[in-house]
Formats: structure tokens, C-alpha cells, sequence
């Protein structure tokens, strides 16, 4: 089941990304850090209702965000669409123990059936560069590689980022 995120959920949210960070740090990708992603981020991201959980057997397992606000490090990518009517993809988790099962290409399916029902141009986002799991991923649903733009706080190198016209 998928469903919007509550405050309370916060814990489990941050259990998950943690575990990811974890599990990326041990293959030597350092996309996420003990900065990002943060409470603060869950919580501003539950405030304008754009946190989702996905949920098997009442657990929750995985996470992501779908924004319609671009991100200041967007805003010079050379996007294929327009820039006034597009859904953001952030902070995409799937429990290490949960991963290899489907479950991305589930919240992945509801992020698009969603963009669909709400008539966006498209769906953008970003992943990072040492992270070939990740591009391949994306890649094989039909998403195109672009610009990459940088985050200095997660890493020295730079995230690529993708866009699925719809």
C-alpha cells in the first residue's frame, strides 16, 4: 500500500534512509551522508504533502517524494519540456532487506501513474553518478540523461540528471 507520510512516520522513514546510506557507503557510492536525507527534510516534505510511503504487511519499507517545485540546482539543466508544469522525484528509498523485489518499480509506477492523472509535462529527477544501479534503473523506464548538477554537501561528484516526457 501506498500512502501519504505523517510525522509519526518519521522514525521508520529515517531508519530506512540511514540503512540505505549504509548500504551505498559499503559499495563505495557516496550519494547520501549523515546530513541528507534529514528529519528536516521528511518534515518539509510532509507539510506540503509530498511524502509518500510504501507500505507491506504494515511496514513501512520505502519512500518517495513527488514535488511540482524545482530545485535551485535545476534551474540550468537543458530540460526537454517546458519549465512550468513538471514533477520532481526526490529521496527514492527501498530498505536494503526490501530491495531486489520490485518495490522501486512499484513507487516508480505510481510516481508516473500519478503525473499522468495530473497532467504534467513530465518527470524529472536526479541520481548520482557512481550510482550505475540507480541510472540503470531509470534508463530502462524510458528516462533520458541530461545535464549533471552538483551538491557539495553530499559529494565532489556530480548527479545526473534524467527526464521522462509524459
Amino acid at each position: 500500500m501506498i500512502r501519504h507520510a505523517k510525522i509519526s512516520d518519521i522514525p521508520d522513514i529515517l531508519h530506512i534512509t540511514k540503512a540505505c546510506a549504509i548500504h551505498m557507503i559499503e559499495k563505495r557510492i557516496y550519494q547520501w551522508n549523515v546530513d541528507y536525507p534529514s528529519r528536516r527534510h521528511f518534515e518539509n516534505d510532509i507539510n506540503r504533502k509530498e511524502l509518500y510511503i510504501l507500505l507491506v504487511e504494515k511496514i513501512i519499507i520505502g519512500t518517495i517524494v513527488l514535488s511540482s517545485l524545482m530545485d535551485e540546482e535545476y534551474k540550468n539543466v537543458k530540460w526537454r519540456s517546458k519549465n512550468d508544469n513538471n514533477l520532481y522525484i526526490h529521496r527514492l528509498a527501498i530498505h536494503p532487506d526490501f530491495q531486489g523485489k520490485g518495490y522501486a518499480q512499484m513507487l516508480m509506477s505510481f510516481a508516473e501513474k500519478y503525473a499522468k492523472e495530473e497532467d504534467y509535462s513530465s518527470i524529472r529527477l536526479d541520481t548520482f553518478s557512481q550510482n550505475k544501479r540507480n541510472q540503470k534503473f531509470y534508463e530502462s523506464r524510458g528516462y533520458q540523461r541530461l545535464d549533471d548538477i552538483f551538491f557539495p554537501k553530499q559529494s565532489k561528484d556530480p548527479f545526473h540528471c534524467y527526464e521522462l516526457l509524459i
